[in-house]
Formats: structure tokens, C-alpha cells, sequence
């Protein structure tokens, strides 16, 4: 089966937003895995009558994952999805705001995710967003990524890049059609800057993907 690529990235794509599901993970082996991770934390850190936002919530994969402990605690979810696109599949517990997660209106939360959605958002605007959502975070909360993060330089980046190549290639995605999504994310998908992740804690690591974790007192 050939993928449609399209020129230049984007979620506002029927076409992108009616496979990304299965595009995911093909294209991140480890999707499931960090996702679960990702609701355990959420486990470890929602109070009872506790309030979450899930920022850049494609068609609701952490809300999902989270659903019982949503139930059990009588947690509220949020998802912020700025693609209406995207939007239009979600499906998951709580309620969503189609809006640009930069230019929205937080109240105080207890977890906030942000599951592969930093790399998208314009670097002049993710330091802003970092930190609003640090100060709307209430004391024993969490602010939990997981991101494309920078390369190591040397030839232990590069060796970490092909592992990332050879992933793509044991889930059935061809060189070619690696290369056209590469090349398609030019300008679109930017990994993050260290100092974005100052007091940030990494949990999980999988060649150029990370999870990280902040934590409020």
C-alpha cells in the first residue's frame, strides 16, 4: 500500500487525520509503550476531582488510555486540538476545545500532556506555553512530554538516527516513503531546545524521542 504524503506536513488533512492512527505507529514502533507510560504517570499524579489537559489532542489516544482512572477519580479532561480535521475523530472521555493551545485560556490543572505536540508549535511560542502552563499547575501536579528531541553529534547520533530509519523500516514503511515524510516535515516538525526542558526530569528514552516530566511544589 502506498501512503499519501502530503508536500508539507499538516494535521489540517482529511486524508493525514483518517490514517493517523495506524500512521503513528507505523512511523514510532513504541507509540503504545510511551503512551502507557504516559497514563501511569497521569495515575501517579491526578488527585481525586482532579483536572487534566491534553494539549495537542489528535483524535484522543491519552484520553483513552486514562479512562478509568478518569472514572475512578472522577477526574475532568480537556483536550486542546487545533486541527478541526483532527477534531472530528476524536474520541475519548471529557470535552475538547478546538483552539491553538499558545492562545488558550487555562484555568488551574493537576496534569497537563503533551504527547508529540511541542515539535509542531512554532519555536517562538513554546517557551511562552511552558511556562503558562507551569504557573496554572497546582502544587503535587505535572507537566509531561514526550518529544523529538535534538540528535548527540558524532557518529553515536548518527547511529541513533539509523535506529530510528531501521524502525520505521521493520513496521512495513518503505525507504522511499520515509524519505518523502522527512522531507515533508521540513520547516513543520522542529525537535525540542534543551533549555526548553530546564527542571524537566527524562522518564523514557527511545533513540530521538523522549519523555520528560516536570513537577510542581
Amino acid at each position: 500500500m502506498t501512503r499519501w504524503i502530503p508536500d508539507d506536513w499538516t494535521f489540517h488533512s482529511d486524508a493525514v487525520a483518517d490514517r493517523f492512527e495506524d500512521h503513528v505507529r507505523e512511523s514510532l514502533p513504541w507509540y503504545d509503550l510511551a503512551t502507557f507510560g504516559v497514563a501511569h504517570l497521569v495515575r501517579c499524579y491526578l488527585p481525586p476531582g482532579g483536572m487534566i489537559y491534553d494539549i495537542g489532542a489528535s483524535t484522543g489516544n491519552i484520553g483513552r488510555a486514562i479512562s478509568d482512572v478518569l472514572d475512578t477519580r472522577d477526574g475532568d479532561l480537556v483536550g486542546i486540538e487545533i486541527a478541526p480535521e483532527m477534531a472530528d475523530r476524536w474520541e475519548s472521555p471529557g470535552t475538547l476545545a478546538v483552539a491553538d493551545a499558545c492562545d488558550y485560556d487555562y484555568e488551574p490543572f493537576d496534569v497537563a500532556v503533551l504527547f508529540l505536540t511541542l515539535m509542531f508549535i512554532p519555536l517562538r511560542k513554546r517557551a511562552p506555553l511552558l511556562n503558562r502552563l507551569r504557573e496554572f499547575c497546582r502544587p503535587g501536579g505535572a507537566v509531561i512530554v514526550v518529544d523529538k528531541t535534538p540528535l548527540l553529534p558524532g557518529y553515536l547520533g548518527a547511529s541513533i538516527h539509523r535506529l530510528t530509519l531501521a524502525q520505521k523500516r521493520a513496521a512495513g514503511i518503505t525507504m522511499a516513503e520515509i524519505a518523502e515524510k522527512e522531507l515533508s516535515l521540513s520547516g513543520v516538525q522542529r525537535p525540542l531546545d534543551d533549555y526548553l526542558l530546564d527542571g524537566f526530569t527524562e522518564w523514557l528514552r527511545v533513540g530521538e524521542f523522549a519523555g520528560h516530566i516536570w513537577e510542581a511544589t
